[in-house]
């Protein structure tokens, strides 16, 4: 027996919903925006969501590199630090980018020569290889450009 009404259960939905709704969320934003919530009626919640597929950090991991793609310049590593601030389970991130790691790979080279070639006019070669290492960028990647004919 559940410790609640239908009607507090109800009214919570429809805050969480509308959060949802208003932007695709993980299953841990929705936690942290509303820890002031009792725990069992937000599992509760939260487990509708999912079987409604309201909420799938699966489905958000694709979705999320899909808009880093089209968007940003940002390394693997970077967008892999994106999506664990979202709260999203390090391995099902992991699982996700072994899975599709010649797609990225290929989208880390475009973004540091993007990069490269942006700073090479302004920059020293040595400096720009430190910057893309700072961000993130893997040194293969990083090499295969610069053999290249940029």
């Amino acid at each position: 027996m559940n410790k609640y009404s239908i009607e507090q259960y109800d009214a919570i939905k429809t805050k969480v919903l509308k959060y949802v709704l208003y932007k695709k969320r993980t299953e841990a934003e929705i936690r942290r925006k509303f820890n002031n919530i009792d725990d069992l009626i937000l599992d509760d919640i939260i487990n509708y969501l999912k079987e409604e597929k309201y909420i799938d950090d699966i489905n958000y991991i694709k979705r999320s590199i899909n808009e880093f793609i089209n968007i940003n310049t940002l390394s693997i590593k970077e967008i892999k630090y994106k999506l664990q601030s979202k709260g999203l389970d390090c391995n099902l991130i992991e699982r996700y980018i072994d899975d599709n790691i010649d797609e990225l790979s290929e989208y880390e080279k475009k973004c540091a020569k993007k990069i490269y070639l942006k700073k090479i006019n302004d920059s020293n070669t040595n400096d720009i290889i430190n910057f893309l290492l700072r961000k993130g960028y893997r040194m293969d990647n990083i090499k295969a450009i610069l053999e290249e004919d940029v």
